[in-house]
């Protein structure tokens, strides 16, 4: 006898599960709406295959997918009319996020504008600015004095009370919104804080939340695993589990006050699911899928980017292509190059931040030339049509040296050894270094560490050192150009220096990557139109390449196509348009470098340089590029 197919065993189940809603009357609502019975069905086969293959070993399996499709059906119930509109609207035209018009920028609520009703006030500026996509840095309820930044998550119903409430979220949502801004939150999928209602109530010992973690009698089983997971935060713990009052062990992947999920209990999925959809219908836009990559655990296997990820993560998607279909993915993998493209894809995470590109625009600064990153833009840079990289100079977090050490060894460096001299360079420790970044988690002896830092303060401005400007405006250009949504840590785009203020707070002086978290530099915007200053400078720069790549359509979309210029020290890519090209180069060397013209015997006699607004002839002589210059040729 032959097996049933997915479908046809979807579609025995779906009729099972179309009965049960029907024994209810809120079932019996859900299926009255057409819109979501549509939506069902074109969804319902990626959600039961995963779900099958995930717990289709319990016999509650079934019943554990009315519930869910039940709470999907409820929330799209309770989907404000405007919401919908805008679910329309994207659906229409799905690939609206890959538009030129596309601005990105993140910042934390308290440090940039004190709570909620502040970044409300600042909705002019970001309209002057440009943006039309705001990611607020973790704003829910976490514990005091510790909570890592916010990603300690007590509650994703409750705001932090000194920013706010979560009506005030919704207001604040709605007029970003009337404004074209999209608005980011995070979503800690992989662990709550210790004070989250669930984790209280496990370690009580109630048997129902006790399963939504990892909680084992003694280090047995912890031993097991411990031997194939890596310690993330060493100072904080060691291994992955810590021991609770009564004696058991808890998973804790992180600080010991975030305690993992276990996503092998289905409730696990419900109940985040559960979150996500009420954030939705709050009017988030993006979900910034934070620490997704340690989601499930396995016996004897290396806990990290396991393939059940990847499907629980398809089956979260699933659920938001059905109750909030506009609601949008971004990938936070900051790992192996290899790793990182495994997140994007149109059915899984839509955006990916770009944390090589931004690692390898700082490698060349650091080294004068431009080959790692060239040859990553060649290789690794496009994805999935419909998939958008974040392009981003710096985040809020450190910089890790994401590099492939595969990679790096084409080029003749060893990945070992070129990682610790660009520690060494960006924290000072190197002769001429013009960077000053603090090093975060550093151990002297190894030379290991990651750097932490403002664009400013590792380009060189706070040294003092010539050519910060340049290389500060050179990094911007690079992420408003190689394709997908640039991304600003608002402040840099005013030169904002490091604040060293974190030493003097106890709960934030073991963690430097607060240096590169600073107040609202109040002074430098103040002086953002005013060219005479530093401050002015570098708002008039990336003001200028925002509104340059808002008006150049050859930089809608995301493909990027290598561009071979000969000399070490430049980097170049194009752009395609539809009937035009725009090529890129950028100069990572102190000094005046030249291509030659043989480069440019494929392009017409002449081109438009966007930046300047002048017509190069580019193969009479080629073109000489003063140091850290940047060129967008029009052809």
């Amino acid at each position: 006898m032959s097996s049933l197919s997915v479908d046809q065993q979807a579609r025995a189940a779906e009729a099972y599960i179309l009965q049960e809603l029907r024994k209810t009357e809120a079932g019996r609502s859900v299926l009255n709406d057409e819109d979501f019975q549509a939506r069902l069905g074109m969804n319902f086969t990626t959600i039961f295959a995963i779900f099958a293959e995930l717990y289709g070993y319990r016999n509650d399996c079934l019943d554990q997918l009315v519930d869910l499709i039940l709470m999907c059906g409820k929330s799209w119930q309770a989907r404000d009319p405007e919401l919908r509109k805008i679910d329309k609207q994207r659906e229409v035209d799905p690939e609206w996020y890959m538009s030129n018009q596309m601005l990105g920028g993140v910042c934390y609520v308290d440090r940039y504008a004190n709570n909620l009703k502040g970044i409300k006030a600042k909705i002019p500026y970001f309209k002057e600015l440009g943006l039309t996509y705001l990611h607020l840095m973790p704003l829910f309820l976490s514990p005091k004095p510790l909570n890592d930044g916010g990603y300690a998550v007590s509650s994703y119903r409750e705001v932090e009370p000194e920013l706010g409430d979560i009506n005030e979220l919704r207001e604040l949502a709605t007029e970003l919104r009337k404004a074209g801004i999209s608005l980011v939150v995070d979503l800690v999928f992989n662990h709550t804080s210790n004070e989250h209602t669930w984790a209280r109530k496990a370690a009580a010992g109630d048997p129902e939340h006790a399963a939504m973690y990892w909680i084992f009698p003694d280090r047995n089983v912890p031993c097991a695993f411990e031997r194939c997971t890596r310690e993330i935060f060493p100072d904080d713990h060691p291994g992955s589990f810590i021991q609770l009052p009564d004696g058991r062990y808890i998973w804790s992947t992180f600080y010991h006050f975030q305690w993992d999920l276990n996503y092998s209990n289905p409730a696990v999925f419900r109940a985040m699911a559960a979150e996500m959809l009420y954030l939705a219908n709050i009017g988030i836009d993006f979900f910034r899928m934070d620490a997704v990559a340690f989601m499930w655990k396995r016996m004897n296997t290396d806990c990290e980017n396991l393939p059940e990820v990847h499907k629980l993560l398809r089956a979260f998607n699933a659920l938001c292509r059905i109750s909030a279909p506009s609601v949008l993915f971004k990938s936070e993998a900051i790992v192996h190059p290899d790793y990182v493209v495994s997140y994007i894809d149109r059915q899984e995470c839509q955006l990916s931040y770009n944390p090589l590109q931004m690692a390898l625009t700082w490698e060349g600064l650091a080294t004068g030339e431009a080959s790692m990153l060239s040859q990553a833009i060649e290789r690794r840079h496009n994805i999935p049509r419909g998939c958008a990289w974040v392009n981003y100079v710096r985040s809020h977090d450190d910089i890790g040296w994401t590099f492939s050490d595969e990679d790096a060894l084409e080029l003749g460096k060893q990945g070992g050894n070129h990682r610790k001299f660009l520690n060494a360079f960006f924290v000072n420790r190197h002769p001429g270094s013009f960077a000053r970044g603090v090093p975060f988690q550093d151990n002297p002896r190894t030379g290991d560490c990651r750097i932490s830092g403002t664009t400013a303060s590792l380009a060189g401005l706070e040294s003092g050192y010539d050519g910060a400007l340049e290389r500060i405006l050179l990094s911007f250009s690079i992420a408003m150009s190689t394709g997908g949504i640039p991304l600003i840590y608002l402040g840099d785009e005013v030169g904002q220096l490091n604040d060293y203020s974190y030493l003097n707070d106890p709960s934030k002086m073991d963690d430097s990557r607060w240096v590169n978290r600073p107040f609202y530099p109040e002074a430098n915007y103040a002086q953002r139109h005013d060219t005479n200053t530093i401050p002015g400078k570098v708002y008039a720069g990336v003001k200028h390449l925002i509104d340059l790549r808002k008006s150049t359509d050859e930089l809608s979309g995301g493909r990027a196509i290598g561009f071979f210029t000969g000399n070490p020290t430049i980097l170049g890519y194009q752009r395609p348009g539809v009937n035009s090209m725009v090529l890129c180069l950028c100069n990572f060397s102190d000094k005046m470098q030249w291509i030659g013209r043989d480069r440019f015997m494929g392009m017409p006699e002449e081109a438009l340089d966007l930046v300047t607004g002048y017509m190069i002839n580019v193969r009479h002589a080629g073109i000489h590029m003063k140091p850290h210059q940047y060129i967008w040729l029009k052809y």
